[in-house]
């Protein structure tokens, strides 16, 4: 049986999301409750779109059900984290009206000191039974973040990530590439050297590709753009924008690159670099739910989401405590293809 990835704006029938739990990531009170009134506000958004069901751990049943409303599904399992992209499973379809769920291995983004993962190695495959989709289980160590299709042939992959030596030791290239083609059905993979300067933090992935670049189309790709020289990813942004000009796409299209322009703020309030960016956006049924960061450009990203989508509703969501816990709205979501 062939599997492939669809694109995310195809189709959805819902959409899965995780509930922040007490853990090192939301290591305060105060965290905690920042954090899943971040979540909840883009469970509400997507809500708008399609269905949305919400994982939940132990005892958590009460706190999401007061934020998150009626209308959106609860499901009780144990949790370690809240990042829904990286832990759940990657949704492929035969293209007969067949769905199945891959299951990554998930070692806490590089077995880091801070993480846990016992119970979120799990989820993908507790998913997948929820669904009623059968399992392809995977040896590469990897996460959703760390890529995106364009349903055509085409992956973006980060060499920080799928080569990394925390997550991959002995893989080749090669090899990577042979097991996300077989389970993506994909068959052109193109590679970015590393991620955001503010990814490598106490709590970033190491170089996600999601919010580096996305496609937003065949042969249209969006890629963070940073316009200040002050900041270190002013340089990055500039070898994302050369590698992929110089690129085709698995259909031998020379791609469409559109820059997005960076947040202006540059530092957080502990003066570290900030990785925000509009690229971590989610595209769901008939709505993009976009990253806001009370900041003069997020007009001008969503703006240019509506131009890119003009047959979507562009839903701006303040995304500044999630990007502060590790990552961005395309982090907390994860979809599943309707077929």
């Amino acid at each position: 049986m062939t599997y492939r990835m669809p694109p995310e704006w195809a189709p959805h029938e819902r959409t899965w999301m995780a509930w922040p739990g007490p853990n090192p990531t939301f290591a305060t009170a105060g965290e905690l409750a920042a954090a899943r009134t971040a979540w909840a506000r883009v469970a509400r958004a997507v809500r708008r779109f399609e269905p949305v069901t919400v994982v939940h751990g132990p005892g958590q049943r009460d706190s999401a059900r007061a934020l998150l409303g009626p209308d959106i599904d609860l499901v009780e399992r144990p949790l370690d984290d809240a990042w829904m992209r990286d832990i759940g499973p990657t949704f492929v379809t035969d293209g007969a009206g067949g769905l199945a769920a891959v299951d990554w291995v998930f070692n806490g983004w590089g077995a880091q000191e801070w993480a846990r993962w016992e119970h979120d190695a799990q989820i993908a495959r507790q998913i997948a039974d929820l669904a009623g989709v059968p399992v392809l289980s995977s040896a590469l160590v990897n996460e959703g973040g760390g890529l995106h299709v364009d349903g055509e042939g085409t992956v973006l992959l980060t060499e920080t990530v799928q080569l990394g030596p925390a997550r991959n030791p002995g893989w080749t290239r090669e090899r990577v590439e042979a097991e996300v083609h077989t389970r993506l059905g994909t068959r052109k993979a193109i590679w970015l050297p590393h991620g955001l300067t503010g990814d490598y933090g106490t709590y970033g992935t190491q170089g996600h590709v999601d919010i580096v670049a996305a496609f937003a189309g065949p042969g249209t790709v969006l890629v963070h753009t940073q316009r200040d020289p002050a900041h270190p990813d002013h340089a990055r942004s500039l070898t994302y924008l050369e590698i992929l000009r110089a690129e085709t796409d698995a259909a031998g299209r020379p791609l469409e690159v559109v820059e997005v322009p960076a947040p202006t703020v540059l530092k957080d309030e502990d003066g570290d670099w900030v990785d925000y960016s509009y690229i971590n956006h989610y595209l769901c049924n008939g709505g993009v739910v976009l990253c806001a960061f009370d900041d003069p450009h997020d007009e001008v990203a969503a703006d240019l989401f509506r131009r890119l989508f003009p047959d979507r509703a562009v839903v701006p969501v303040d995304a500044r405590t999630i990007f502060g816990s590790g990552g961005g709205i395309h982090c907390i979501t994860q979809q599943q293809p309707k077929v």
